[in-house]
């Protein structure tokens, strides 16, 4: 495991396992299909998280693992937040961050099998701007200092380039190239702005490289999201509303929490732990213009808990397809594969023996960890910087969420949680 890779990741809000458990067994990776839960094993998910609870490290959580169709463990932990003491229940709301890209990816998929977009579509064929997009290349004089020469581009960025991560496009607040640096220097937040108008500040930036060379974690998924609703003629939430929240019954899942009755069911994190680390103010209680495809959206563990077993059920949900298999398949594919040139480097999220689908990451193979971290091939997962994580295992036809509000201690509970459900799973 590359501990500096850990480290790095702890500052993005993508997200993901990197590190593997280092307690478990040789042989353990990949159990066989047609596992069952050992209920006394599961009872260690218990006392990790009233520990976690009783010794200050965050403010609670909610826990659900679901196998063919029923919970198998569902238990909540601790308070929405530390002031009210108001315990958590399956309707308390939690930021999802780059969760929120998981569900702007299922939509986009859904336009994909409606014939509305193509992957290989280029950008710039909806927003013209970006076909004078330039790459910042660095370039080091002699004295040592770094100077960006700003090149054209091999090829256009294409809807694919959005859907896997490798339109060049990346965010401000992790690492110090100079590309991210002019995104942090560029002030993208600032005033009031809708999709629209943040999709021409993007595209006055330099990209961090050439379209399909490097997967690189960044605002992506916000101009998939404009591209959205410039298909459908509708905003982001409301093209979200029609296709795929309110036929699902996600009735609590939007982008803002401004009513008075929802606002006393928001989770916050505890205070010591209120900074999400992502560039910029999470302004949930605040109702904007900018409703952020990449890490903008809310839910519950009643409304969550149907989307992750729809992506179990193969895009189908309660006798309503939502993706068909087709669309699924593609979706659920790795497509940075070594013969998909893309290159990866330390700030590659979804982490040793993943590749990247469409939204989300699948696991392709064991990866170099000994021993490996748990789970199955074809495994999806995705996760946020407030602390929220899926994990969708359609070998052992499970799925597990853990909902919680804690930026710092996310990575550790996680790890924590996926080595504790595969370790009760038995033969």
């Amino acid at each position: 495991m590359n501990l500096r890779r850990w480290r790095r990741a702890l500052i993005c809000g993508a997200l993901m396992l990197v590190a593997a458990p280092q307690v478990r067994a040789e042989g353990t990776f990949d159990v066989p299909a047609g596992a069952r839960f050992n209920q006394d094993k599961l009872a260690k998910i218990t006392e990790f998280f009233k520990n976690e609870v009783s010794t200050g490290k965050i403010a609670g959580a909610n826990v659900l693992i679901q196998q063919h169709g029923k919970p198998v463990y569902h238990e909540t932990f601790g308070v929405q937040d530390v002031v009210s003491k108001t315990p958590i229940t399956d309707k308390t709301i939690f930021r999802l961050s780059s969760l929120t890209k998981a569900i702007t990816s299922v939509v986009a998929m859904q336009l994909i099998q409606d014939g509305k977009i193509k992957l290989d579509d280029p950008v710039s064929k909806y927003i013209p701007s970006f076909a004078n997009m330039k790459v910042g290349e660095e370039k080091k004089a002699e004295d040592g200092t770094k100077t960006l020469e700003l090149v054209p581009l091999t090829r256009p960025i294409t809807i694919l380039d959005l859907m896997r991560h490798t339109s060049g496009i990346t965010y401000g607040f992790y690492g110090d190239s100079l590309v991210r640096k002019a995104y942090k220097e560029a002030n993208l937040y600032a005033g009031e702005f809708d999709l629209a108008e943040f999709a021409e500040r993007i595209a006055k930036l330099p990209l961090h490289n050439q379209p399909g060379a490097l997967w690189q974690y960044g605002h992506s998924t916000d101009i998939l999201a404009r591209i959205m609703e410039i298909v459908s003629g509708k905003s982001l939430f409301e093209v979200e509303r029609e296709k795929l929240l309110d036929p699902l019954g996600m009735t609590d899942t939007g982008f803002f929490v401004t009513e008075p009755e929802r606002l006393k069911r928001l989770a916050q994190p505890l205070p010591n732990d209120s900074d999400f680390r992502v560039g910029r103010l999470y302004r949930t209680e605040v109702r904007q213009k900018w409703e952020s495809a990449s890490g903008g959206m809310v839910s519950t563990m009643s409304d969550f808990s149907k989307f992750a077993q729809m992506l179990l059920n193969g895009g189908t949900f309660d006798g309503k397809t939502y993706l068909s298999p087709k669309t699924f398949e593609l979706m659920a594919s790795d497509h940075t594969g070594k013969d998909s040139g893309v290159a990866r480097d330390h700030y590659y999220f979804p982490g040793d023996g993943f590749g990247m689908g469409l939204g989300l990451a699948v696991r392709t193979d064991p990866g170099n960890a000994k021993p490996p971290p748990p789970g199955s091939l074809g495994e999806l997962k995705w996760d946020g910087a407030a602390g929220c994580y899926m994990v969708v295992d359609r070998k052992q036809d499970m799925f597990f969420v853990v909902l919680e509000q804690t930026p710092t201690e996310r990575q550790r509970v996680q790890r924590t949680l996926k080595q504790l459900v595969y370790e009760a799973l038995e033969n």
